[in-house]
């Protein structure tokens, strides 16, 4: 076997991925009294109007909002926000488990948040310490942790920068020189086809098919007790754009949790193949397996 470190990823959307609806909902929205359908139905008035990025316009219209209702806005209050949002069956349990599984098979799994959401908020949950990375949209604080501006905001096509990120192992957000560096495939510290990606909706389209194409897992997850959910995420696969469309169960022996465990045995056997491969080819198996 060869000696190299085996790294997988899985990359997650959150909003509909890991938990169901929007996280602003759950409490930052009924802070400042807004209703859902409201809220975004404003945001995207807006959007449409300015001609501007969604995602730049609910990030501000919640500072907004917020100000005039006199909810406080600082790190902390974010946090608190994330603090009682709930999950789909199994995913607190996930992360661990899979873990312990994957290095039962000598294969490192880490985890990895890309979401249009918000990183402040996310950070109040009770999985926030599960994930190698964490890239959602954030604030800019000032010197009293105040929320003043969006300092990151994540759409649909900037998502796909952060696989290449994991890809390359250039967590520096700031850095673009690393991300765009040379770097020989077979030297990059989380190789395509050892990447998995679930996500639920359109904003993840982009990143359905980045990893497909390049050799990884793509998988479209929707709510078991949505109407119209697996219509929707049906629909990606009949385009092409994901492997398997499953219900957003996260629990032991769920659909889900065969497939990801049966990705993770891929990735070691093809690690164990390679490994082989490669004392064929320098005379040290008397098997010429080439």
């Amino acid at each position: 076997m060869s000696k190299r470190k085996v790294t997988m990823a899985i990359a997650y959307d959150f909003d509909g991925t890991l938990a169901p609806g929007n996280m602003q909902e759950r409490q930052f929205l009924p802070d400042i009294n807004e209703s859902p359908k409201d809220f975004w139905a404003e945001a995207s008035d807006i959007a449409k109007k300015e001609q501007a990025d969604d995602v730049l316009v609910y990030m501000n219209l919640m500072l907004r909002k917020a100000r005039e209702k006199s909810v406080p806005i600082r790190r902390k209050d974010f946090k608190k926000c994330g603090e009682s949002i709930e999950f789909f069956e199994g995913v607190p349990e996930w992360f661990g488990r899979l873990n312990e599984y994957a290095k039962g098979k000598g294969i490192d799994l880490k985890h990895y948040l890309i979401s249009s959401g918000n990183a402040e908020i996310f950070a109040g949950t009770r999985i926030a310490k599960c994930f190698e990375a964490v890239y959602a949209s954030k604030y800019l604080f000032d010197e009293n942790d105040v929320a003043q501006w969006p300092a990151l905001a994540i759409n649909y096509t900037t998502k796909t920068q952060f696989l290449f990120r994991i890809n390359r192992g250039a967590k520096d957000i700031s850095d673009n020189t690393a991300v765009n560096k040379y770097i020989k495939k077979e030297e990059r510290p989380v190789p395509f086809e050892n990447m998995v990606f679930i996500g639920d909706g359109a904003t993840d389209i982009p990143c359905f098919r980045l990893v497909k194409e390049q050799g990884g897992l793509s998988v479209a997850v929707y709510a078991p007790k949505k109407k119209g959910g697996k219509d929707k995420a049906d629909q990606y696969q009949k385009d092409g754009r994901v492997h398997a469309v499953l219900p957003a169960n996260y629990t032991e022996g769920s659909e889900l949790d065969r497939i990801i465990k049966a990705r993770i045995d891929l990735v070691a056997s093809r690690h164990v193949l390679d490994g082989l491969l490669t004392k064929g080819t320098t005379g040290g198996s008397p098997h010429g397996l080439m």
